[in-house]
């Protein structure tokens, strides 16, 4: 029987090596390749979409911007061009789940300290008592690092814009009351491109993984 193989080596060896390379191709054909989704308007909740453009389909991005932030600097598109960035709406007073969103915020930038390439974004839903100072001592009090971190404000219509046309997070308040707004526990992912590429609960421990593996997945 040793002879026998001996004899055969050279065939049963190559056997071996085709059978190796079948098995990893089959495996690697079979195995589905990890994609995200382009959101548009028309794929998201209504309720968290301006009526102007709930009918799109295609072709959204994040509209341009400038509001100021946590030091006083007026922040844009451009701050954020070529980035992956993680937005969301919040107010610094929130009693209810602004804490758990933002301790978990604090979790996604620990995992994206040292990658250039992806940066945070947090809008105040009520820029008229979230100041430049509030929105700095909420930074310290959080230890927000501020080349990762933009706390922002400005024009309660300019955010009320982003919210509902670009970012497409955020409810409508009391109809009574002009541009008001009732934040979600939405974190919104935004690739290099300044597509929506996701929406993950803020809250939940598992979408927060979840939202970690898909910020590295977008910049491979």
């Amino acid at each position: 029987m040793a002879r026998f193989f001996y004899k055969f080596r050279k065939f049963f060896g190559a056997l071996l090596v085709f059978s190796i390379v079948t098995i990893t191709l089959f495996y690697t054909a079979l195995k589905p390749e990890k994609s995200l989704p382009i959101y548009n308007p028309s794929d998201v909740n209504p309720e968290l979409v301006d009526s102007t453009i709930q009918y799109v389909s295609k072709y959204h991005t994040i509209a341009d911007f400038s509001f100021v932030n946590q030091n006083g600097k007026t922040i844009t598109q451009k701050d954020y061009e070529g980035k992956v960035y993680v937005a969301d709406f919040f107010f610094t007073t929130c009693g209810s789940i602004c804490p758990k969103m933002t301790t978990n915020l604090v979790e996604v930038q620990k995992a994206i300290l040292h990658n250039p390439k992806v940066m945070l974004l947090s809008h105040t839903v009520f820029p008229e008592t979230d100041s430049v100072p509030v929105l700095k001592a909420y930074a310290l009090k959080n230890g927000v690092v501020d080349s990762k971190w933009n706390l922002v404000t400005g024009d309660k219509k300019e955010i009320y814009t982003m919210a509902r046309k670009s970012y497409l997070a955020v409810k409508l308040g009391r109809p009574e009351e002009l541009y008001d707004m009732v934040h979600t526990e939405n974190f919104v992912l935004v690739d290099q491109k300044k597509r929506v590429r996701g929406f993950y609960d803020g809250t939940k421990k598992e979408d927060i993984e979840r939202l970690i593996a898909d910020i590295n997945y977008l910049c491979e």
